[in-house]
């Protein structure tokens, strides 16, 4: 397998990986637009405009893209996050051509169509309130906002009812004008494709976007504290997060490998001591977010009430015992971990094609297997507790829950027990 890249005349990269033993091909365009890219007016325009996307063009209505893309067997489909949307669809070989066009078509000419647009807004509003009222996606909203109080990045990508509800076509078309510029769209490719005519295709209609270069989002600016709600639900869903690391940065792998020792599995720490040997609570896990220029590094746990009090102590404890204890031996099943990742989503061309055009967008370039492999094995146990000291005391927490969670430990005794003093406790 080798990846081919062409840039077109108007900044736009076209990237595909042939995979010869494939009958198939995921294809999609991704655009480095993403809800942190919103004016505090716009908030959950991107998301609505992906919403959109599909619900006709001048050429299509919105059930004729469906009924187009699944008469030949395939399917399409959107999603937008926090840096970045994206557009693909999966196809057998002989129906790229038509993949391609469909996409193009829903990017460059949709209609936005005023029943449409009413019609989707309510739907947008019902899946606003079904988030609010599922526990851990609350949570984890709450948990961004916190982290990056009062700033693009740390909002919500659905959006409020107010904002949602007064968007116009007029603002879904200035917000494409704006964003969807050649130089930060990717149209990628995995499977059954042939590099040139993608190319060729792409030339004769990605070619028509804008050449400019779109607006750079809002710098981030990791903050911290608590939003705690105490609702009656079934379980407590709680985050602990401290200040991550960028893409770009040394730590970053460093990062992803702490993350799996510490609640990357059912052997991590996190997992073995808080639900293993202790049944505190029923799921576990740490992460580490990355975002172009910061990071979060969390811990999530849904627990019953009875063990609100009991939990966020041994979880700390296990946080301070990874600045002086980690393995070669739990580094060696963390890197094992994240390897297998990488090589099985190489073998799946929706992945590998969501995979090259991150890549693309966030380093200009491929990063290969072996590059990925060298930088992780250059990280010992000891470059592991060192970044676990200073990435548990060197940032303000940030604590968000939602549920039954009297009792539980509060940010400011938290940052306390592991070294960090908060503005007002320093007061």
């Amino acid at each position: 397998m080798s990846v081919e890249v062409t840039k077109l005349d108007n900044g736009l990269t076209v990237v595909s990986e042939n995979m010869p033993h494939l009958e198939s091909a995921a294809l999609g365009v991704w655009v480095k637009s993403g809800a942190r890219n919103e004016k505090r007016e716009e908030h959950g325009i991107a998301h609505l405009l992906e919403h959109m996307a599909f619900k006709g063009t001048n050429r299509r209505s919105a059930a004729q893209i469906a009924e187009e893309i699944e008469n030949v067997g395939g399917d399409v489909n959107a999603a937008t996050s926090i840096e970045t949307t994206s557009y693909y669809a999966r196809v057998l070989r002989e129906d790229v051509a038509l993949g391609v066009d469909i996409l193009h078509d829903i990017l460059a000419n949709s209609s936005f169509d005023e029943v449409e647009l009413e019609r989707e807004q309510h739907v947008i509003l019902q899946e606003i309130g079904a988030a609010n009222d599922t526990p851990d996606d609350l949570a984890f909203d709450l948990f961004q906002d916190t982290a990056f109080s009062g700033q693009p990045i740390g909002r919500p990508i659905l959006g409020t009812r107010e904002t949602v509800s007064g968007f116009g076509t007029s603002n879904l078309r200035n917000y494409l004008a704006e964003h969807y510029r050649g130089p930060s769209m990717v149209l990628s490719a995995a499977g059954a494709i042939d590099h040139d005519a993608l190319v060729r295709q792409a030339s004769e209609t990605f070619g028509n976007f804008a050449p400019e270069i779109a607006p750079a989002p809002q710098p981030a600016f990791y903050r911290g504290g608590e939003q705690l709600l105490d609702r009656d639900f079934q379980e407590a869903q709680i985050v602990l997060g401290f200040e991550g690391r960028p893409y770009q940065v040394r730590d970053f792998y460093a990062s992803q490998l702490l993350a799996t020792v510490l609640g990357g599995g059912m052997s991590s720490r996190l997992f073995q001591e808080v639900r293993e040997k202790r049944g505190l609570c029923y799921s576990i896990y740490a992460f580490h977010w990355a975002f172009s220029d910061s990071g979060i590094f969390g811990v999530h746990a849904a627990t019953g009430e009875e063990d609100v009090a009991e939990l966020m102590p041994v979880i700390l404890d296990e946080l301070m015992r990874a600045a002086d204890s980690i393995t070669e031996a739990e580094v060696n099943r963390a890197r094992a971990q994240i390897r297998s990742s990488l090589l099985m989503s190489m073998e799946s061309p929706s992945a590998r094609s969501g995979q090259i055009a991150r890549q693309f967008l966030l380093y200009g370039r491929i990063v290969t297997l072996d590059e990925m492999n060298q930088r992780l094995a250059a990280i010992s146990a000891e470059r592991l507790q060192e970044l676990a000291g200073r990435l548990f005391t060197q940032s303000n927490p940030t604590l968000s829950a939602v549920g039954p969670i009297k009792g539980l430990m509060r940010q400011e005794e938290i940052a306390g027990r592991l070294g960090y003093r908060t503005a007002s406790a320093a007061e």
